[in-house]
Formats: C-alpha cells, sequence, structure tokens
C-alpha cells in the first residue's frame, strides 16, 4: 500500500511525496487507519521506525479536515514529550507535514522565555507539542486552555515515566476532557507503562512491532575492552582516524561529559557537550551545528538518545555502558536511520561487563569482540596528543634512549 492510497488530505499527499515517503512502515500502516477512525491506540515499536508519522500523519488530516467546516480555534491535539529537543523535533515533523494544510502547530518547553510562547498561543494554535513543566506553567497561569483538546499522545512514553512524570501525567488526564481519543506511543513497555496505559486508554487498538533484533540491520556493532581511565586515549584515536565522520558519544552522567570533552580538547579535537545542565539556547544550538555537519563530534548523556532524530551519524561511541539495557538500544539507534548505514562501538571496562552481559541477554545475542592485541593497545595510550599524557611517551622515549640494547663484541680468534 501507498500513501497516495489513502483517504487522507491532497495537501498532506503532495508533502509526503515531496518529503520522500512513498510507502508507510510497519507501525504507520498498522497505526493510521485506527488513528483516522478516532480509536485509541497503545503502539509499541523499536526507536527509528517511523513512530512520529504513525501519529502526526493522521492527526494533521483530522484536524485539517474539520477546520474546513469552520470548527472553534483551540488546541485540538496535544501533544506530549519528555524532552526539550523531542518537542522540536515533532514540531518540525508536524511543520513538514501539515505545509499547505489549515494545521498551525507550536511547541513549547522550559528554559526560554515564556512571553513569545503566551503570544504565539493567543494568536491560534491547534496542535500543541509541549514538555510536560512549561504546559503546567502556562495551564496554572492561565496562558493555555485545555478543554478543547480532542487528541492527546503520549510520546516516548517508558521515556516519560523514567524521568518521573508519572504524576505530572496524571494530574493531565483532570485538564483534558473525558471524550477523547488518546494516542500512546513508547519504544518498551513493561507493567507500570501497561498499568499507566490502561488508565488512559479505552478500549485501545494494541500495536506491537517487536523484530528478533531490537537493533536496526544497517547497524555493525561491536566492544571493544578498555580499561575504564584508558578510554579517553581510544576515543581520541577514533576520532582522529574519522575525521570526516560524524561521531556521537555518550557518557553516563554530566560531570563525565564535561571531562571527556576537556580531555578531547587537549588532544586539539573540537568537540562539544549535551547535557541538562546546559541551557536551551545551548542545546538548540550545538544540535543545529551537529545536524548541519558543521560539528563533527558530540558528546553526550542519555538525554539524547531518545527518539532524537540525528541525520547521517557515522559513528556512535559507548564511551560508558549504558546503566540500563534498553538504552543501548536508544543509543545506537541514533546511527543506521533510513538507508544509511551505521556503527556502534562500545567502551566496556572491567568493571562494566556485567553490564554489558545484561545488554547482550537483552539483544538475544553477543556483540562482536572488537580485538586489540597488547602493543596497538600501548601505542595509542603512549602516542596520545593529550597534553596531561604526554609524560608517558616522554618517559617512553627516555627509556628507549637509556637502555639501548649494547651490541655484542665479536671475539678475536
Amino acid at each position: 500500500m501507498k500513501f497516495t492510497d489513502y483517504r487522507i488530505a491532497p495537501e498532506l499527499k503532495d508533502n509526503l511525496e515531496r518529503l520522500g515517503f512513498n510507502r508507510p512502515t510497519d507501525i504507520q500502516f498498522k497505526s493510521i487507519p485506527h488513528v483516522l477512525q478516532g480509536e485509541d491506540v497503545l503502539a509499541v515499536a523499536q526507536t527509528g521506525t517511523g513512530k512520529t508519522a504513525a501519529f502526526a500523519i493522521p492527526i494533521i488530516h483530522i484536524l485539517h479536515d474539520k477546520k474546513i467546516s469552520k470548527r472553534p480555534d483551540g488546541v485540538k491535539a496535544l501533544i506530549m514529550a519528555p524532552t526539550h529537543e523531542l518537542v522540536i523535533q515533532l514540531t518540525s515533523v508536524f511543520h513538514k507535514l501539515g505545509q499547505q494544510t489549515r494545521v498551525k502547530t507550536f511547541g513549547i518547553f522550559g528554559g526560554v522565555d515564556q512571553m513569545p510562547q503566551i503570544a504565539t498561543l493567543n494568536r491560534g494554535v491547534d496542535i500543541l507539542v509541549a514538555t510536560p513543566g512549561r504546559m503546567f506553567d502556562l495551564v496554572s497561569q492561565g496562558h493555555l486552555d485545555l478543554e478543547q483538546v480532542e487528541i492527546l499522545v503520549l510520546d516516548e512514553a517508558d521515556h516519560m515515566l523514567a524521568l518521573g512524570f508519572l504524576a505530572d501525567i496524571q494530574q493531565l488526564t483532570k485538564q483534558l476532557p473525558r471524550r477523547r481519543q488518546t494516542l500512546f506511543f513508547s519504544a518498551t513497555i513493561d507493567e507500570e507503562i501497561k498499568k499507566l496505559a490502561y488508565s488512559l486508554v479505552k478500549n485501545a487498538i494494541r500495536i506491537q512491532i517487536s523484530p528478533k533484533d531490537p537493533v536496526a540491520k544497517n547497524i555493525t556493532h561491536g566492544v571493544a575492552f578498555i580499561e575504564i581511565d584508558d578510554k579517553r586515549f581510544f576515543l581520541e584515536r577514533m576520532i582522529k582516524e574519522n575525521e570526516d565522520k560524524k561521531i556521537l558519544v555518550f557518557v553516563r552522567t554530566k560531570v563525565r561529559a564535561e571531562r571527556v570533552q576537556q580531555a578531547m580538547a587537549r588532544a586539539g579535537i573540537v568537540a562539544e557537550t549535551i547535557h541538562g545542565d546546559k541551557t536551551q539556547h545551548d542545546r538548540r544550538s550545538v544540535m543545529i551545528r551537529f545536524r548541519s555537519g558543521e560539528l563533527k563530534v558530540l558528546i553526550a548523556t542519555d538525554l539524547t538518545a531518545r527518539g532524537v532524530d540525528i541525520p547521517q551519524v557515522d559513528y556512535v561511541i559507548n564511551y560508558d555502558m549504558p546503566e540500563q539495557d534498553e538504552n543501548y538500544v536508544h543509543r545506537v539507534g541514533r546511527t543506521g536511520r533510513a538507508s544509511h548505514k551505521g556503527q556502534a562501538v562500545s567502551f566496556c571496562s572491567e568493571e562494566e561487563k556485567p553490564i554489558l552481559a545484561k545488554i547482550e541477554a537483552f539483544l538475544g545475542h553477543k556483540i562482536e569482540q572488537l580485538g586489540i592485541n597488547e602493543a596497538e593497545y600501548q601505542d595509542t595510550i603512549l602516542f596520545t596528543e593529550d597534553t596531561d599524557n604526554n609524560w608517558k611517551a616522554l618517559m617512553k622515549q627516555a627509556e628507549e634512549k637509556t637502555y639501548k640494547p649494547k651490541k655484542k663484541r665479536s671475539k678475536k680468534k
């Protein structure tokens, strides 16, 4: 089936064709007809499968069709997302798919001045994409009315729960009309998520796309066993051997992100960081530069691993192994998107081997081990350009000069 076969607005079909959307993915094929019919949907599918378009396409059509009949203005669809980056990305997708339609989409999030957001809301918005914090701020101040919401979407619902938004989601439902359509999209599902989902949806259509391998086929991934204090030297080497590639590096904490960035700077490598302590302006600026390719190396916490579409990432490097086995899939899913091939490399220390075992159990197979012999390992450490480590190279050179083996004298006959 092609998108041209769907009974959706001609403007929407034109946008899909212009964007290169010809045939729906599995999650889109199974979700779109039910959303168009006004049914509640509980959908579970891995990252990179096209979940956003699975709800964006039918929502735009529904609201465009209703607006032709001059329905009252006001927010009719509310899309909840866990992070600023995801709000920006979702809003961008809605804008691209909704060009030339009568539907207006707007995204709101914290960390920026709220006055321009209030001004836009006052001018009228049909689809609102929001993080919970800023949305509740504007509701409590009387700047946002949710009484006309007809469609609620919870995107990356499992991540919203992981970030502690359960109480916010429960509070949100009290602000919305009881008669509404609810769409629940998640990359994973467990008992807590099921409990939340079934408290929100009514007679939902359940859709689950569960491939045998949760990692996309066009991602090659391997693991290298490297001691924790040596990881920065191997990261330096990988970046310098792939200078023209776009590389996304994942670390466990904000502090680690800054320390790794500083180590790369000492080695002459330009890299930036993105994490929760960065201002929204800085985060957005860095993402724009990384997406465009101006910035080649981005060091991130798991904040950016969920749902964010970054084009043409060549390498994902797990500098630190993720604490949650599912986060491995979300991290490596930032590469190998669409038809683009990608590579994922994990640096695993002795202390992290139990985490690796859990990840492999989750994947259902072993991750290929990348062999590093002793000579390669030592060379990588000794010849770093990290100024904090140059003494090792100097000591090695001094040893070679001091302890040159003496030539044996030939005995006189």
